[in-house]
């Protein structure tokens, strides 16, 4: 995400690093720069010329061509406008005193508005509460079928009567049903439409009237752009919105509706959708994003999902097997399952600081396919061969390749991998073995591949 706009800023910036002091003039130039990088990047030109404003008074304010350190000023000032234009801090949802809390999801077709419902309750469901999905789509064929089989997935009840009752009555059905199960939260997904009219908007004001949702949650598809500021601003004006969800952010190179979004229409990003598995739903922290697109990092949201997918007992176990020296290939196939569990490979790496700009690192592909490939040979393998690979002879390497529909090679490459790994971890141990100034502390982290 904000590929486009992370590499121009950081060619920008590059050239800064160099210098001594700097004139005005040259902070004009950077200035000018960013502006452009801002437009191509399709942030909306107002906002664009508004945001280059505000830092350039700041600049200003502080004098930066009489600072020590000007480049680290002119990129924190980026960065700090970066992050108010996106909304200064995370937009919490708002929970009713009295439940159910009722979610009304709204959008257009094709904004992935359906499976971003499921991912929401999904969310909640983790944090703890009761949720319950209304399918009121009644219009859209297979509309219905779609949010029962997302809510199986997540083990999520779906009310729904078909589609022969209208959406409103769907909802009172639904909030009556919420209410009798102690479920509280309820998120209604409505119908979508290929354009706005006037009869959606009718629908949705109606159910909003009725049912009088705690929050009203825009569903917008981040890949059409300025596009989709213009419908937030129409929905706003219509129905009333709280608050927006980007979806498939993870796609969007150029990342100017994240950008332009919040400014325009003065409602804040809640979520993000970064990815298609129901898991694939953040918290929008502007302060984080603001770090990704600088090429900083995002270490904070990095420990939330490594603090989610690693098993703290398996952590401890795993420690005692490295200063064992007891490593098996049971537990490589389990921290890549853990790992795995973190989202794709390429959006963690993404999340650290400097990578991006890290020469050779930032056009790395990571092969999912290898990661399955390795998995399939683990599990091709017996127990004993799993803990003690050095029976591995070639009639056994053999029948492994068969099993995992690969190719010999490919175990051989793998038992290679898995030899340098054993290596590492006897240094890692080699940290806790008492030496000259006493007993250094053992590095607990998890493998990572």
């Amino acid at each position: 995400m904000f590929e486009n706009l992370s590499e121009r800023l950081s060619a920008i910036f590059k050239k800064l690093r160099g210098r001594g002091k700097l004139s005005e003039q040259d902070v004009n130039d950077v200035l000018r720069e960013v502006r452009m990088a801002l437009l191509e990047a399709d942030v909306n030109l107002q906002v664009a010329r508004d945001f280059i404003k505000k830092v350039k008074e700041r600049a200003v304010g502080e004098a930066i061509w009489d600072s020590l350190t000007p480049a680290q000023l002119v990129i924190k000032f980026v960065r700090d406008e970066l992050v108010e234009l996106m909304g200064s801090s995370n937009e919490k949802l708002t929970i009713a005193s009295q439940p159910p809390t009722i979610f009304m999801m709204v959008g257009l077709h094709g904004s992935g508005k359906t499976t971003t419902t499921a991912k929401l309750a999904l969310h909640l469901k983790e944090k703890g509460h009761r949720p319950m999905l209304a399918a009121t789509d009644v219009y859209r064929p297979a509309a219905i079928t779609q949010l029962q089989v997302l809510g199986s997935q997540i083990e999520v009840p779906v009310y729904s009567l078909g589609d022969k009752q209208t959406p409103l009555n769907i909802c009172l059905g639904a909030l009556k049903q919420a209410t009798q199960e102690g479920r509280d939260i309820l998120i209604i997904d409505t119908a979508g439409r290929l354009h706005i009219d006037e009869e959606l908007m009718r629908e949705l004001v109606e159910i909003k009237e009725k049912i009088r949702p705690t929050e009203v949650l825009l569903v917008v598809d981040s890949m059409i752009g300025q596009d989709s500021v213009q419908m937030a601003e129409q929905f706003d004006r219509s129905v009333g919105v709280d608050g927006l969800i980007l979806t498939k952010l993870d796609g969007d190179a150029r990342g100017g509706a994240a950008l332009s979004i919040k400014s325009v229409t003065g409602k804040p990003i809640k979520f993000v959708g970064v990815g298609e598995k129901l898991t694939a739903l953040e918290p929008f922290h502007p302060d984080r994003m603001a770090g990704r697109i600088l090429g900083m990092g995002d270490v904070l949201t990095l420990i939330e999902k490594a603090e989610t997918a690693f098993d703290s007992q398996k952590a401890q176990e795993l420690e005692q097997k490295i200063r064992e020296q007891s490593f098996t290939l049971e537990d490589f196939l389990e921290q890549l399952r853990q790992l795995r569990k973190m989202g794709p490979l390429e959006q963690i790496l993404g999340m650290m600081p400097g990578f991006a700009q890290a020469k050779g690192l930032k056009d790395i592909q990571v092969d999912e396919k290898e990661m399955a490939h390795i998995e399939a040979i683990i599990c091709s393998m017996t127990r004993d061969e799993r803990s003690e690979p050095g029976i591995l002879n070639s009639s056994r390497r053999r029948r492994i390749a068969s099993g995992a529909g690969l190719e010999v090679s490919d175990v051989n490459r793998l038992v290679k991998q898995y030899d340098m790994v054993k290596k590492m971890m006897k240094q890692f141990a080699g940290f806790d073995r008492p030496g000259k100034g006493g007993r250094k502390k053992m590095m607990k982290i998890p493998f990572w591949g």
